[in-house]
């Protein structure tokens, strides 16, 4: 498609969203509220479709998509990148240690825990910041963020997690807030040359098509992360497509793991919570 035409497909979704009425202009005064109010919407907007169902985003939305995705599923094209994380893992570093030293039970079964905020750092933790910290804090370099051995390693522990539902704790206290807040505030802005926010596409316009693809529901977005897309071929973190899409409304993307893509994972993880993490997964 050329610029001009999925400009105007793009205007007119967000044309769209603002005339259906955008969840994103009525601002709860509570995480908890948020979080009740969000799960609401797409229960009223996709009638019958469970809570946990939302984690297989446009596969649980989607009958005919589902039946193309279930038959990829037999013979999943990110099994290799979980049995390269399990051995990444479980190979010592120089001193012996390995990333098992570095998490509660042992890094097993966790993921759904993440991101989540240090009182002693005053930061948002995700889980792919702990695992670099991992390997710096035993003399190792660190890994790129978004794709490679890291996304392996996620993908891994992701995977030992299968089954717990997303568990990110409740912000409290006011810095907990102020990230929370920076999150839900880079969720609904609106950036880049056409304008637009992730709400715009992934709550106003959640089952619409653009081009020839159907738009997912915010809604358990983050339980199937690390995800292989067919369009990357191959594995790819959360801030990983936080950066693709950016660069899909023009805007320039921000790095990996700084503190706007943390603080929007902190918030966008949140709003799944109660799905049951079924990473990694398969994406177009």
């Amino acid at each position: 498609m050329k610029a001009s035409k999925m400009k105007k497909a793009v205007l007119a979704l967000t044309a769209a969203g603002v005339l259906g009425g955008l969840v994103s202009t009525a601002m709860a005064t509570t995480p908890s509220e948020d979080l009740h109010n969000f799960r609401d919407y797409f229960y009223k907007k996709f009638p019958g479709v469970s809570l946990n169902e939302f984690g297989n985003g446009v596969y649980g939305i989607d009958p005919k998509s589902r039946e193309t995705w279930e038959a990829i599923e037999e013979f999943p094209p990110y099994e290799i990148a979980i049995d390269q994380g399990e051995e990444l893992f479980n190979t010592p570093f120089k001193n012996g240690k390995t990333y098992a030293s570095c998490f509660k039970n042992g890094g097993i079964g966790i993921r759904q825990n993440f991101p989540f905020y240090s009182k002693a750092e005053k930061q948002v933790k995700t889980l792919e910041q702990v695992i670099n910290e991992c390997r710096t804090k035993n003399g190792e370099k660190a890994l790129k963020w978004k794709k490679g051995k890291l996304a392996a390693i996620s993908s891994y522990m992701a995977y030992t997690s299968r089954g717990k539902v997303m568990n990110v704790k409740t912000p409290k206290t006011a810095d907990e807030i102020k990230w929370y807040e920076k999150g839900r505030k880079h969720f609904y802005g609106k950036r880049g040359q056409l304008n637009m926010s992730c709400a715009n596409c992934h709550v106003d316009n959640a089952g619409n098509y653009i081009r020839a693809d159907i738009l997912s529901p915010a809604l358990g977005h983050v339980s199937h992360f690390p995800v292989y897309r067919a369009k990357w071929g191959g594995l790819g973190t959360m801030h990983r497509r936080y950066g693709g899409c950016n660069k899909q409304v023009r805007s320039l993307p921000l790095k990996a793991q700084s503190d706007e893509y943390k603080a929007l994972e902190y918030f966008h993880s949140y709003m799944s919570n109660g799905i049951e993490v079924n990473g990694p997964g398969s994406r177009k």
